[in-house]
């Protein structure tokens, strides 16, 4: 037909029907042209109807000129009709987490090339596109706050636009669970990659850990070993490369466990972000998220219940951080899946503790990629009947034990074996009572010291209780730690004002240390409190209490003084406080104060948020699933 896909204008700028029927769309000189599909079409056969073409090649149902507006302006760039239009080639994203503002993911904006490289190489055409910034040890008041915001705005992003799938480029700490949470909403097909941990840190012969330095940094110079600059100095020496953390940290911890969930390539989630493999594992999840569309693989399909109980299984293996609950209880709420914090310590307690790196450990994720990663402590729990579902299914197309089942460990220094752990039921404790209904510890990083002290009385074994030190944020414990005469050998320090409502956002700042005059004894303190510990911290702390202060959480209750009762054997954390006289404080209190928002996002995140122990969800959010079956596709925009 006479004009039909040009841009010519005659029509519309009142040309007579013979120019306009002697002048056709054929007649064009143009590379935007529409490709000749009369030969073999480039591309793949996907299993359903490429999501995209909705936008770019639909001409049905009235949509012919909204598909002429949705391609113009995507050919400004050099992009021809066949890489978009073609319904033979997928639009697959590239979710980038990587800028200047995030150094732990910056290795992402060099490495999103290969992974361009290899979608283009299986038939696919790539659109790369900024992620909200999320960096753990930059972003005040907390970057957990952002958590949700990151969540929200990818949502929009991968239903809004033309995908048929996406890579998720993740590292620092809440990068890979806001994009995984977005990718279960939408459950388009998805595939993460991270960026890697650093290279090992020195300090002369000396193995310096990221985080885990900056913890035993803090504790010599409040004992008066170091000065403020040799603490500065000390800490730099632990982030030698581009990468995220080096310890078995938060940011290690959950890109591991992307690849437990089976949401990762095998093998990925350790390679050190310098290593060569990392540009070969970024081509090879170019190519295979085409594949994963081709085959209409979608997060659902990998997202089960099996695919939540590997991951608590291997997240005791490796030692992985207190953040893990908060984060996997997220993302199975997103999908759909049940889970809670009873379920870290029914499934994956009484499971060693394989992985010896820092903070439980000794070495660093260098040796611990050598010795083989992820797919040897799997191996390892498989041999031994102690992973919960080997057949659960991997975005490789192979099932977790397919991908792993032999792969042993090559350093039995790093991966221990099943008859030599570095500890035996090494998970989580979930605690509850009368100071809280939910609360997380972490077992793994109990040390002599602190099990003598604490846990080790014949009469009253694995418990033990003590009066309060309680610290309104971290301002006030900074402000009085080395003040209160009171905190001696035995005292409980409590944090509250930490949790998602009150900080807001729940920070890490429930790892406190002693004074210094007790640190120079050698002496531990117990923590407990509502909001976060770093993963990259030793402290066997109590944490993630719910419900927190802001709430009305009876942690807001307690005063210097009273006494706590914890016991792991029974799971307990009880206020040894007259119930009446709990009662008369808080009629006398009222509602537990925080400080007043700060932004807009504040405000509306404290509004909204749900407690740690569902996740730090935004409960109004979880009802929408699966976005790209259940909501077809969003309405045209002229």
């Amino acid at each position: 037909m006479p004009c039909e896909g040009c841009t010519c204008g005659l029509r519309e700028n009142g040309g007579n029907e013979e120019d306009i029927l002697g002048h056709t769309s054929v007649g064009v000189r143009s590379f935007t042209a529409p490709a000749d599909e009369s030969g073999e079409p480039e591309g793949v056969e996907p299993a359903v109807p490429l999501r995209s073409k909705q936008w770019w090649n639909n001409p049905s149902d009235g949509l012919a000129d909204m598909c002429g507006a949705y391609v113009e302006r995507y050919l400004n760039g050099g992009l021809t009709m066949n890489e978009i239009a073609n319904k033979h080639k997928p639009i697959i994203g590239i979710a980038q987490t990587g800028s200047d503002l995030a150094p732990c993911n910056s290795g992402h904006v060099q490495l999103a090339k290969r992974v361009r490289d290899g979608i283009i190489a299986a038939g696919g055409t790539p659109f790369e596109f900024p992620c909200h910034p999320i960096q753990e040890t930059t972003k005040r008041p907390t970057a957990s706050l952002d958590r949700n915001f990151a969540y929200l705005s990818l949502v929009e992003v991968l239903f809004g636009y033309p995908m048929d799938g996406v890579v998720l480029l993740t590292g620092c700490d809440k990068t890979t669970p806001a994009l995984l949470m977005a990718a279960a909403t939408v459950n388009i097909p998805a595939i993460c990659m991270n960026v890697g941990p650093m290279l090992n840190g020195y300090a002369g012969q000396r193995l310096v850990g990221s985080g885990t330095v900056l913890w035993d940094a803090r504790a010599a110079l409040a004992a008066g070993k170091i000065d403020q600059l040799q603490l500065m100095q000390t800490v730099a020496t632990s982030a030698p490369s581009l990468g995220h953390c080096n310890t078995m940290g938060t940011a290690s911890t959950m890109n591991a466990l992307a690849e437990a969930l089976g949401m990762a390539l095998p093998g990925s989630a350790s390679i050190p972000a310098p290593y060569r493999e990392r540009g070969a594992c970024a081509y090879q999840t170019g190519r295979r998220i085409v594949d994963l569309v081709r085959e209409d693989v979608k997060p659902s399909d990998i997202l089960t219940r099996a695919a939540f109980e590997n991951a608590i299984a291997l997240n005791t293996a490796i030692g992985g951080s207190t953040n893990a609950p908060i984060h996997l209880n997220a993302i199975a709420k997103h999908i759909g899946v049940p889970l809670s914090n009873q379920d870290w310590q029914d499934v994956g307690y009484k499971l060693p503790l394989l992985v010896n790196i820092q903070p439980a450990g000794e070495y660093l994720c260098e040796e611990y990629h050598r010795a083989g990663g992820l797919p040897a402590v799997t191996a390892e729990l498989i041999k031994h009947n102690l992973l919960p579902h080997p057949d659960a299914l991997t975005v490789s197309g192979k099932s977790m034990g397919d991908n792993c089942r032999d792969d042993f460990s090559t350093d039995r220094r790093v991966i221990r074996s099943i008859s030599n752990p570095v500890k035996t039921s090494a998970g989580f404790l979930h605690l509850s009572g009368s100071l809280f209904d939910s609360a997380i510890m972490k077992t793994s990083v109990i040390n002599k010291a602190f099990h003598d002290q604490y846990l080790s009385d014949p009469n009253d074994p694995m418990a033990f209780e003590g009066p309060v030190a309680v610290f309104d944020g971290p301002e006030d414990y900074h402000h009085r730690i080395e003040t209160e005469d009171d905190i001696q050998a035995g005292t409980i320090l409590i944090m509250r004002g930490a949790g998602p409502q009150g900080y807001p956002g729940a920070a890490e700042v429930v790892n406190m240390i002693p004074p210094g005059r007790l640190i120079k004894k050698g002496i531990e303190l117990p923590c407990i409190g509502d909001g976060r510990q770093s993963g990259t911290s030793g402290s066997p702390s109590i944490l993630n209490a719910s419900p927190e202060a802001a709430a009305g959480g009876n942690l807001g209750l307690l005063q210097d003084g009273d006494v706590v009762r914890i016991d792991l054997a029974k799971g307990r954390a009880d206020i040894k406080v007259d119930p009446e006289e709990l009662r008369v404080r808080r009629e006398k209190m009222g509602p537990y104060k925080g400080p007043k928002s700060q932004t807009p996002w504040q405000e509306l995140f404290r509004e909204n948020v749900s407690e740690l122990s569902e996740g730090m969800v935004i409960p109004k959010a979880v009802k929408y699933q699966r976005l790209a079956q259940t909501a077809g596709i969003p309405r045209r925009n002229h």
